[in-house]
Formats: C-alpha cells, structure tokens, sequence
C-alpha cells in the first residue's frame, strides 16, 4: 500500500464532536509532552503562553486557553487549515477518497507527533519550531516514534509530502520518494505547499495503491521532468505547466 507522510498547517478551525480513539502508535508515547502542555496552556502565565503560540498580544492566546483533554475532537485531516488543506479540498472529495486519506496519510503535528488524518485531535496551538516547556518537539517524536514508524510501514511504499522541517521528526529507513516542483525552471518553495495538495487529491481520488502506480498518475497542471534517486531516496521533479 501507499502510504502519504504530510505536514500540518498552523490554521486550524475551531470545534468537533468525534468520540476520542487511539492515535497512533503506543497509547502512552505522547503523555508527556501532552500534559506539559496542558500545564503551560493552563498556567495563565501571560508570557509562557505567548511564547508557546508565537504571539505578540495575549488577547490573541485566548481561543487556544482551553483543556486539551475535555476538548471537542475533530479528524486531523478537517482541524487544519493552511494553502495545501485549501487546495485538496477534502470536503469536496467522495467518500472513497476520504477514506483513503484518512487511513493512509500520516499528518506530522508540532503537537500530537505522526497522526493518521483520519485519527480525532483538538484544537491547539504551537508555532512551528517552537519548544514545549523544555520538550523539543521534533527531537521527542523522533526518539519515540521512529522505531515504531519504521515497524508500521515495513510493507508501504512511502511518498513524502512534508516540508522540509518535519524531516526532524522521522527520516524513512527504507525506499521512499519525494517531490519538487519547478515552475519556468525555478524551484517553488512556499507554494510547493499547493501542489502537495492538489497531489494528495489526486492520489486520494485515483485510489493509488504504490509508487509505480503514482509515477504513471496524470495530475492536471503537472508534467514530470525528471526522477533521481540518490541511496534510498528518489525525488520526482515535476514542471508546473499551468
């Protein structure tokens, strides 16, 4: 199977009514850095809170002040909203593709660590980069989750959709691929972010069992320019051309 590793987004939308389930991995890997922040959200220290956020004015902490363990739940997958979320669409999809993404895209949080889109998380708040009381989050996740990640994908193909930062957080031990885009010859940086999207669309809607099937996917708006690979990564290079 095909398995899409993806990034988060720091917009999220507010609310949910999901029933709490598992996440991925080891019921209790993320205790830790959970109640840590729980802790900090809830200490109504003005500055701690800021900087967890990446906010300069307090009023703009408070929608996030809330108990992240009595907190409406929704699926990864709805919760994020940024220019990859805007550009898949996923309330537009059927349901086959839904489902599809749900079970086979692990979302990379700033907070919960590698979730399945489809796995119920609540609104929250950490600005990339950003350290939660004294937990790296990347460094944590890593430590935690990348055995555990390895174990879980031992038969997937792997295409790798993240930004380039959530590579801190787990670097696949086998085969995997990733993507470029170039538009008139340059590369696309910010919205790269776009094109994974409408990627991920386009997998999800197409049914995409491996990596074999995806090189042969025709995706509106792209053309492949070149594939290399280099030890156990290969990069597919597509020119944007429209």
């Amino acid at each position: 199977m095909l398995k899409i590793l993806f990034s988060p987004s720091e917009g999220k939308k507010s609310g949910g009514d999901e029933k709490p389930q598992n996440l991925l991995g080891a019921s209790n890997a993320r205790d830790e850095i959970l109640k840590t922040y729980n802790e900090i959200v809830n200490s109504k220290d003005e500055d701690a809170l800021k900087n967890l956020f990446g906010f300069k004015k307090f009023s703009d902490c408070k929608p996030y002040i809330v108990d992240i363990f009595n907190s409406p739940l929704m699926d990864a997958i709805e919760r994020y909203q940024g220019v990859a979320y805007d550009y898949l669409k996923y309330q537009e999809l059927n349901d086959n593709a839904k489902n599809y993404i749900k079970q086979n895209t692990i979302i990379f949080s700033n907070l919960y660590g590698p979730i399945y889109a489809g796995d119920k998380i609540a609104n929250y708040k950490v600005k990339q980069g950003n350290n939660i009381g004294d937990i790296v989050p990347d460094k944590f996740y890593k430590d935690r989750f990348s055995y555990q990640l390895d174990l879980l994908l031992t038969s997937d193909d792997i295409l790798d959709l993240r930004a380039g930062y959530y590579d801190k957080f787990y670097k696949p031990n086998k085969e995997y691929t990733t993507l470029k885009f170039l538009k008139e010859g340059k590369v696309v940086s910010h919205w790269a972010k776009a094109y994974r999207g409408l990627v991920l669309k386009a997998i999800a809607n197409a049914n995409i069992q491996n990596i074999d099937d995806f090189k042969k996917l025709e995706i509106n708006g792209l053309s492949i320019h070149e594939i290399k690979t280099i030890k156990n990564k290969t990069e597919i290079v597509y020119n944007i051309t429209q």
